[in-house]
């Protein structure tokens, strides 16, 4: 199994930016690999790209400890793979093959998984990971195991009501969790000021007795360093932080949307403030050229790896059900 390089937070300053930028080109190189399949041979599900937002979820993820729980948002496998899940697994899952982290259950980014990892996933309906994360991060205060949860979202998705009821109950009894909002300007194909009465969402954050971070998304370090003021904060039991990382969505809302509301299409070797080439120019050319070709070869051997896996038999569907 390929393993991502998760480390512990408590790596040097330099050893996190060498690590980030090996996370955020491996996940980009990932990410292309799938538009490619699914351009080329079709998809038996949605794939929401995350192409562009690849640094604000690994600078987000390299400032948790690896006991620190995960609830992802939709938008590509940076989160899953930041946090060290196989790529193979993560592939597996997509393509529906019994290498996958659900053995074939599903396919799709909703369903990666991992209680090594702690990767907790997503609930059922967008929105619900906000009381799960709540949840896990209450359980942590109860069992004062000193992990702390942290959740992220997308703009359009601040709008449930399961994210309000979360925050206020959050703050309320100090829980150790930290909101990550990628804020990319769309909500499937509504525009961020058409579905927003403020222009940022960290404003919000003042109504529950919280600190609202407004960061640059496309900066990796940036939210690498806000994340992890959120996470002492709430690990020394201050309480929760919502983080709002401003970012781009590059590509439509999943793969084939053909985006008939949006003028400003942005191609994918043309990203403003490409969070990989940002980093990328902050290492030697030759140590940079090394990481590149390596997370190339590693991303075609895992994906190869789960095409060759068998799909599963249908009898699946009645394994690891409780009753």
């Amino acid at each position: 199994m390929l393993i991502a390089p998760f480390q512990p937070a408590e790596l040097t300053r330099q050893g996190r930016l060498v690590h980030i930028y090996r996370t955020v080109v491996t996940i980009r190189f990932a990410e292309l690999r799938i538009r490619d399949y699914v351009e080329t041979e079709g998809f038996g599900g949605f794939w929401h790209p995350g192409i562009g937002q690849e640094g604000l979820q690994a600078g987000a993820i390299a400032a948790m400890d690896p006991d620190d729980y995960l609830y992802y948002a939709h938008r590509g496998l940076g989160y899953a793979y930041a946090k060290g899940m196989p790529l193979a697994a993560l592939f597996g899952d997509l393509l529906g093959r019994v290498t996958g982290s659900t053995r074939g259950k599903g396919g799709g980014t909703v369903h990666f998984a991992s209680a090594e990892k702690r990767v907790l996933g997503q609930g059922g309906t967008l929105g619900s990971n906000f009381v799960l994360g709540a949840g896990t991060a209450l359980a942590s205060q109860l069992l004062g195991d000193g992990r702390v949860t942290v959740v992220f979202f997308g703009d359009g998705a601040s709008g449930r009501g399961t994210w309000h009821e979360a925050a206020l109950q959050a703050s309320v009894w100090k829980l150790p969790v930290v909101w990550v909002c990628e804020n990319n300007g769309w909500a499937l194909s509504a525009r961020f000021e058409e579905q927003s009465p403020t222009p940022n969402i960290a404003d919000r954050a003042s109504a529950y007795g919280m600190p609202g971070v407004i960061v640059d998304g496309q900066d990796a370090i940036a939210v690498m360093d806000a994340t992890t003021e959120a996470i002492e904060r709430a690990r020394r039991g201050d309480g929760p932080t919502l983080i709002e990382a401003k970012t781009l969505r590059i590509r439509g809302h999943y793969e084939g949307d053909r985006q008939p509301y949006r003028e400003d299409r942005v191609k994918d070797d043309e990203i403003p403030n490409d969070p990989v080439h940002r980093l990328g120019e902050l290492l030697p050319d030759d140590e940079r050229r090394d990481i590149d070709t390596d997370a190339r070869r590693r991303v075609a051997e895992a994906f190869d790896e789960a095409l060759a896996a068998p799909r599963p038999e249908t009898t699946v569907i009645y394994e690891d059900v409780w009753a």
